[in-house]
């Protein structure tokens, strides 16, 4: 790999190639590799620039990719740059992932002010890869106007979703009240918006019931202080027919300015950096489970907890111990 700070540089003058390499490198887990994306991150910091972060989920083909791709080339048809962070589900048993998200949006993907990054989720919590931050700073220091954060499924784990986002949008396909009780709650309760998709053909009229539903659903909701009046709201939109795209950035745009001048926008920021910081011990304290005498002394407490020799949690309390001891 070329000189790190060469890289950061091609980086910033928005070379698509080092943006590519870039984000390899975050995501690799060999050990001389994070040593490199740290300096690299080093290197970034000093990019002051900013993009809109939007968390983008919902229940599998509700077409979440093709309202990225229509959103998407709606952006550029702005003048936008979009950089689309598609984190595709990885093989718990061979640790693979799809990858075919630039299949599915080949018109965005042939947008030069595009940019598709498909990246496997690592089985982490929320089908969000662990070093997905990272790649979101790496595509702001690149110069994109918007981030597109995409994961997998929906359930109560994708909340993690909102520690990247500054907006997060949850796609909904027509239903009936019963599908409404499908949805947790906790994925409810940190949605921005909610888009009821498909609202098209003989979906239209469902889709209008669906909406209604959702925003009676909305107004049970405790009011968020990172709100303004309206919002959290749900509407129709079709993705198919590029119907209430501009809409959708006419409410993301209204949030974030009554956000930013509330002083929301930074102190959330802020909040996320902090998160982060836990989650990057969090997830360092347990790699040491990785080490090898620590496996052996696992592999022999197992054993005594099978024979009914010790409890779980009595063994569970040596293995802490003993590492305690050892980094005195």
């Amino acid at each position: 790999m070329e000189n790190i700070a060469e890289l950061a540089k091609s980086v910033m003058n928005a070379d698509r190639r080092a943006l590519s390499q870039a984000i390899t490198l975050i995501e690799s887990s060999r050990d001389d590799h994070r040593i490199q994306a740290m300096e690299l991150m080093d290197h970034l910091r000093s990019s002051d620039r900013k993009a809109i972060r939007v968390g983008l989920s919902g229940t599998p083909g509700v077409g979440k990719s093709t309202f990225i791709e229509s959103f998407g080339t709606y952006l550029t048809g702005m003048g936008l740059r979009v950089a689309v962070l598609a984190v595709d589900p990885s093989s718990i048993r061979s640790g693979g992932s799809i990858l075919g998200d630039k299949t599915r949006m080949e018109r965005l993907a042939r947008e030069p002010n595009a940019y598709i990054r498909p990246s496997p989720s690592q089985t982490h919590l929320g089908g969000v890869a662990r070093r997905s931050r990272e790649a979101v700073a790496i595509c702001e220091a690149a110069g994109f106007d918007i981030i597109f954060i995409e994961t997998v499924g929906v359930g109560q784990s994708e909340t993690i979703v909102s520690e990247i986002s500054d907006i997060f949008l949850l796609l909904i396909a027509p239903a009936g009240g019963d599908e409404l009780q499908g949805v947790k709650r906790g994925i409810m309760e940190i949605a921005d918006l909610i888009l009821v998709n498909k609202a098209d053909g003989d979906l239209k009229a469902a889709a209008s019931r669906t909406c209604s539903d959702y925003s009676s659903s909305l107004m049970l909701l405790r009011k968020r202080v990172h709100d303004p009046k309206g919002f959290p709201l749900a509407m129709t939109i079709s993705a198919l027919e590029e119907d209430g795209l501009a809409d959708v950035w006419d409410k993301i745009e209204q949030l974030l300015d009554w956000r930013k001048a509330e002083g929301w926008f930074d102190n959330n920021r802020t909040a996320q950096s902090r998160f982060w910081f836990k989650e990057e011990i969090r997830q360092g304290l347990l790699s040491m489970l990785d080490d090898e005498k620590v496996k052996e002394e696992m592999s022999a407490l197992m054993n005594m907890v099978d024979n009914g020799e010790i409890y779980s949690s009595k063994a569970a309390q040596r293995i802490f111990k003993k590492n305690k001891a050892k980094r005195r």
